[in-house]
């Protein structure tokens, strides 16, 4: 027989490890839902979205055509139209949908806020979605420049018939790399409010970031090339570089508020100082304590005024 926890919350709104997972459920349940109904929408106007992600590879088979080179998209089987249209309004529903999701996100990152900072999540979502928006739009901004490298190395009198399904698998990739890259700064504003990271300590990491950004950018284009790395890192680290700013803006705001003492100037191996000349927090010395005298420890509870034996 279960037997049911009668632990009560903590003041400081922190919730038990089942809570914290049926919080995330309904979360993600919320998300999924969100998704679907986009999806339906992208289900509604397929002609048209499908028009708009095949464009460039479309310009670029015209281009080529007068070159002598034969560019086509491709179905291989007989249930691929279908899921072609069912992935290309899951890929839709995702998009419309961000809002929802992304809110979801922060909603459920609130409860480790304190209550002043709540107020914070919702501006975290207003600068998410727009910056997750304008990374898919720099995805499909990109997309035809690194579909011209690739196909660039076809030979001449060979014909390319590109499978839809890897095409729109390209596509996924290269529009989920840029969204999510883009909300790489709201994510470290969103731990520096929660205490996580301090503007110091990402200062002091400024070589490892660049070099985690150009890391994550080689790894993360589907392109080989320089260019789509640089127009995906270089955005990336401006970005942050406006996340660090302010992160140290709201560490010295929290400084000016708080009494405790800021140490996050101190390296990671460097002791805090514990107090001032007088003591820890400046408090005064403690007096010495009058020393015991050895006869009470021989004879304890001897009241003095008694006559020895």
């Amino acid at each position: 027989m279960a037997i049911a926890s009668t632990e009560p919350p903590s003041a400081g709104g922190a919730m038990p490890l089942m809570e914290h997972l049926r919080e995330l459920r309904t979360r993600i349940f919320k998300s999924i839902v969100a998704v679907c109904l986009g999806a339906v929408v992208g289900w509604i106007f397929y002609d048209q979205i499908f028009g708009v992600i095949t464009e460039p590879i479309v310009s670029l088979a015209d281009t080529q055509r007068t070159a002598g080179l034969n560019i086509e998209l491709v179905l291989s089987g007989v249930t691929q139209a279908f899921m072609l249209q069912l992935k290309v309004a899951l890929l839709a529903g995702f998009i419309i949908a961000s809002p929802i999701w992304l809110y979801q996100l922060w909603a459920f990152i609130t409860p480790g806020l304190h209550k002043h900072e709540r107020r914070y999540a919702l501006g975290f979502m207003f600068a998410a979605v727009p910056l997750f928006l304008l990374g898919v739009a720099l995805a499909l901004w990109v997309l035809p420049k690194g579909l011209t490298i690739l196909i660039g190395f076809t030979p001449e009198d060979v014909s390319n018939f590109i499978s839809v399904d890897t095409y729109l698998s390209f596509l996924v990739r290269l529009v989920i790399v840029f969204g999510v890259g883009f909300l790489t700064p709201v994510i470290i504003v969103a731990l520096n409010f929660m205490g996580v990271l301090t503007g110091a300590a990402l200062l002091r990491s400024w070589r490892w970031t660049i070099l985690g950004v150009f890391i994550f950018a080689a790894a993360a284009t589907p392109t080989p090339d320089p260019f789509t790395m640089l127009l995906l890192a270089l955005p990336i680290l401006l970005l942050i570089s406006g996340a660090f700013l302010i992160a140290v803006l709201n560490d010295r705001r929290r400084a000016r508020r708080s009494s405790e003492p800021d140490y996050s100037d101190l390296a990671d191996d460097e002791a805090s100082p514990i107090g001032g000349p007088d003591g820890p927090g400046g408090a005064s010395p403690i007096e010495t304590p009058a020393p015991l005298d050895a006869d009470e420890f021989e004879h304890p509870g001897r009241d003095d005024s008694e006559p020895s034996a």
